[in-house]
């Protein structure tokens, strides 16, 4: 299942890619223009974006290198009655990775999302993405936008650990368990340390937090305010 971004401003045809794709059993979020995707994409993780190229208030291109500029890897399909080369072309040269053509049989456009979802995720194998936190597993480097952030190993496992079990109630236990191969004494608080020295660098100079506490229960790795 994926999550999908359909920014689509024709409420009937955003209306049947949404019903189609959920029976296909995927996520889908809808907007209707440049300004309600770009928000929503920023807001929320996605794992493809659909989006029309003639928009109410801009052109899907434009959307398109703004979404670029964030995340160089999502999958972006563009779905457009504008079907010249000269228009697939900027299509592409916009960041898009894929173009339909409409009226588009939806069985396509399924069997188009699958490939570009797998493309993806061999493309990506390299590399993790969480909102504006992007993580190299090649070189171990961080970055939270364009800050590069130097941590140990162990507080740089910690972090992979979160990242790979986003939106969910992480409890100490577990993480010790998990990432220190430990039975977590709970007469000591080094996870509560370690998660203290992470939150320092992932965290205090940024608007947006990551790191939650979920009082008794844990904490929780999460772009949203949780509380």
């Amino acid at each position: 299942m994926a999550k999908i971004l359909v920014i689509e401003d024709e409420s009937r045809v955003a209306e049947l890619l949404k019903r189609g794709l959920e029976e296909s059993e995927h996520a889908v979020k809808i907007a209707d223009g440049v300004s309600a995707g770009l928000n929503l994409f920023l807001k929320e993780v996605f794992d493809v974006i659909i989006s029309d190229v003639m928009l109410p208030d801009g052109s899907g291109f434009e959307l398109c290198r703004k979404i670029r500029e964030n995340n160089e890897t999502i999958p972006i399909l563009m779905l457009t009655a504008l079907g010249t080369t000269d228009d697939k072309l900027e299509g592409f040269d916009s960041g898009a990775d894929d173009y339909m053509v409409k009226p588009f049989d939806f069985r396509e456009l399924d069997a188009r999302i699958n490939i570009l979802l797998k493309h993806h995720q061999t493309f990506s194998a390299d590399k993790i993405e969480y909102a504006d936190l992007r993580i190299d597993l090649r070189t171990k480097s961080v970055f939270r936008g364009d800050v590069y952030i130097v941590l140990t190993p162990k507080e740089y496992n910690l972090l992979l650990f979160f990242v790979r079990n986003s939106e969910r109630v992480l409890s100490r236990t577990e993480i010790a368990e998990k990432v220190w191969d430990t039975h977590f004494d709970t007469g000591t608080n080094f996870i509560d340390v370690y998660i203290n020295y992470l939150r320092k660098k992932i965290d205090k100079n940024f608007e947006t937090k990551l790191i939650h506490t979920k009082p008794g229960m844990g904490f929780i790795f999460s772009h949203e305010n949780t509380h």
